[in-house]
C-alpha cells in the first residue's frame, strides 16, 4: 500500500515519467513517438499501488510544464486551490455566532455547539444556512477551538492560570547544572497501610528530585501533608545530596508556611512557586509519580498488611537500586551517572542541628514585666531574668517543637538563650532563684580608672548628685543671696549648737 501521507507523491510520479525526456530531449519530430511509448507503459498508482497508464496529451502537458523550470518537481506538483483554507458555507455572521458561543461556553462539545448554532439559525433566519456537523468539527480543529475543562475552583489564581495558558506558550525546560533546581511535592499513594492501632490509612509520599539529573534526592511516606513532614523529609534530602540553588514547589499550605520559607531563606535557596492549578510546571515530579506507580507499586501489589515503615524501606531500596540505575529515556543515561558526572553548582549541607534550626519562624513578643514571661502559641514561656529589661524579645521556634524555643538577637540572629515553658507547679514551692546579673562595664573599660574616683564622680561627700552640685555652683557665681529669710527657730538652733 502506498504512503498516502506523502504530499509530493504525484509530483514524483510525473517527474519519473517525463524526467527522461528532460534529461535527453528527443530530436525534432520524434517527440510524439516518445510520448506514445511512455503512454503505453504501466506505472504504479501513488494511492492504490495498482498499475495505471496515462494518455499522450496528459504526458505532453506534464512535459511542457516541467521544461525550462528551475524546479521541475515543484512545477509538476498539485497546485493549491485559491479558496483553500476558507469555507464557503461559513458566512461572516455564522463565524461570529460560532466564536460568540465558544467564548461563553468553551467547555461545550462540538455537537452541542452545532445544535445551538442550528437553534440560533431557527430563531434568526437572517443568519442563513448553517454548516454540517463534520464541517463545524473541521472548523473547530483548524481554528484551535478545543474543548476546555471548567476549573475545579473559581478563584483569582485559577483565572490567572487560565489566562496565562491562553496567552503564553508552554515549553519544556531543564536546569543547566546539577543542584541548579530541586522539585518537591506530595503524592497521594494508591495503597493503604496498616497502623499499629488497627486503622487503615492512605499515606502521602514526599518526593524531592534534581531537575538536571532527575535523581531522587529523597522519597519518604508520611501520614500527613504538613510542614513538619515537609521539613523532616527535605532536611534529609539536603543532608544526602547537598544544598541546591533553587527549589520549586506548588502553593500548598506546607510549602508557603513561615517555617519552610524561612528555612529556604536562611540556607540561601531561592523559592520558586508554580501558578495555581498549573501542575505542568512541575512536570518532572508528576513523571516520577507515574514511574513509581507503574513499577514500585506494581511490584508490591501482592504484599498484604503493608505498614508505613515497611513501605518506606521498599521505597528506598527501589529508588537506589532501580530508578537511579535504569536508563532515563529523556536524558539518555541513568540519573545517578548524570548526577555524579555533570557540572554542579551545589553546596555542602550543614549539620543536622543547623538544618533543624534553619527551618524556624521568628516572632516578636512583648515581655510581661510582672513575672518575666511572654505568650507563644497559647502557652507562656519564662524569659531569663538577665533579659528582663527588654520590652520586646525575638523568639525562634517551630510550631511542632515548642520544647526548643530560643531567644535570638533580632539583628544578627545569634542565639542568646533557650526559653522554656512556664512550670507553675515547680514555682509553687515558694523558692526563688536570684536574679541574674545584667550587662555591666567590662574589665577593660575600668582598667584605667580608680573605683574610688568613679564613686566621687557620681556622689560627693554631702550626698549631692552631679546635677545638684552644678546648680549650686551656678547660683554661687551670681553673687545673689538666698531667696529666703531663716526662721527664728533656725537662728536659735544655730546659737545653741555646740
Amino acid at each position: 500500500m502506498a504512503n498516502t501521507q506523502d504530499r509530493q507523491r504525484w509530483a514524483r510520479l510525473r517527474f519519473a515519467i517525463v524526467g527522461p525526456l528532460l534529461a535527453s530531449p528527443p530530436p525534432t519530430g520524434q517527440l510524439h513517438r516518445a510520448l506514445h511509448e511512455l503512454s503505453g507503459r504501466d506505472w504504479i498508482h501513488p494511492n492504490t499501488g495498482l498499475p495505471i497508464r496515462f494518455g499522450i496529451s496528459t504526458i505532453e502537458r506534464w512535459y511542457y510544464d516541467a521544461r525550462g523550470q528551475q524546479d521541475p518537481v515543484l512545477a509538476l506538483s498539485r497546485q493549491r486551490r485559491h479558496d483553500a483554507g476558507s469555507a464557503r458555507v461559513f458566512s461572516p455572521s455564522v463565524v461570529a455566532q460560532i466564536h460568540a458561543l465558544y467564548r461563553l461556553h468553551p467547555g461545550w462539545s462540538v455537537q452541542l455547539h452545532h445544535d445551538n448554532l442550528r437553534a440560533c439559525a431557527a430563531l434568526e433566519p437572517a443568519l442563513g444556512a448553517t454548516p454540517s456537523y463534520s464541517s463545524l468539527k473541521r472548523y473547530f480543529r483548524a481554528n484551535a477551538l478545543v474543548k476546555k475543562r471548567k476549573p475545579r475552583v473559581d478563584t483569582a489564581g485559577a483565572r490567572q492560570s487560565a489566562a496565562r495558558i491562553e496567552a503564553l506558550e508552554i515549553r519544556s525546560y531543564e536546569a543547566e547544572y546539577v543542584h541548579g533546581l530541586f522539585h518537591l511535592d506530595f503524592h497521594h499513594g494508591s495503597r493503604k497501610v496498616l497502623e499499629p492501632d488497627g486503622r487503615w490509612i492512605r499515606p502521602l509520599l514526599l518526593g524531592v528530585i534534581d531537575d538536571h539529573s532527575r535523581l531522587g534526592c529523597h522519597l519518604q511516606w508520611y501520614r500527613f501533608e504538613d510542614t513538619q513532614s515537609l521539613v523532616h523529609g527535605f532536611c534529609q534530602a539536603l543532608a544526602k545530596r547537598g544544598l541546591p540553588r533553587c527549589c520549586m514547589t506548588d502553593n500548598g499550605s506546607a510549602m508557603i508556611s513561615d517555617e519552610f520559607t524561612a528555612g529556604l531563606h536562611n540556607l540561601g535557596i531561592v523559592h520558586e512557586r508554580t501558578l495555581p492549578l498549573s501542575a505542568y510546571q512541575n512536570g518532572k515530579q508528576e513523571n516520577l509519580w507515574a514511574t513509581l506507580e507503574g513499577r514500585l507499586m506494581a511490584m508490591i501489589e501482592s504484599s498484604e498488611q503493608l505498614t508505613l515503615d515497611r513501605l518506606n524501606l521498599l521505597t528506598q531500596v527501589w529508588l537506589e537500586y532501580d530508578y537511579h540505575r535504569n536508563l532515563h529515556s529523556e536524558i539518555g543515561t541513568t540519573p545517578l551517572r548524570r548526577f555524579t558526572e555533570a557540572p554542579s553548582v551545589g553546596r555542602d549541607a550543614p549539620d543536622s542541628q543547623a538544618l533543624r534550626r534553619a527551618f524556624r519562624k521568628h516572632v516578636v513578643r512583648r515581655q510581661r514585666r510582672s513575672d518575666g514571661t511572654c505568650a507563644l502559641e497559647g502557652k507562656r514561656f519564662e524569659i531569663p531574668s538577665r533579659f528582663g529589661h527588654l520590652e520586646s524579645i525575638t523568639l525562634s521556634y517551630a510550631r511542632w517543637d515548642l520544647a526548643n524555643v530560643e531567644l535570638i538577637d533580632p539583628d544578627t540572629g545569634v542565639v542568646l538563650s533557650r526559653v522554656y515553658p512556664l512550670d507553675k507547679n515547680a514555682n509553687a514551692d515558694a523558692s526563688r532563684r536570684a536574679r541574674e546579673a545584667r550587662h555591666t562595664p567590662t574589665k577593660s573599660t575600668l582598667a584605667n580608672h580608680d573605683p574610688a574616683e568613679l564613686l566621687v564622680l557620681a556622689i560627693d561627700e554631702h550626698g549631692l548628685s552631679p546635677l545638684m552640685r552644678k546648680h549650686l555652683q551656678d547660683f554661687a557665681a551670681t553673687g545673689l543671696s538666698p531667696g529666703f529669710i531663716p526662721s527664728p527657730q533656725s537662728d536659735q538652733n544655730t546659737d545653741n549648737t555646740p
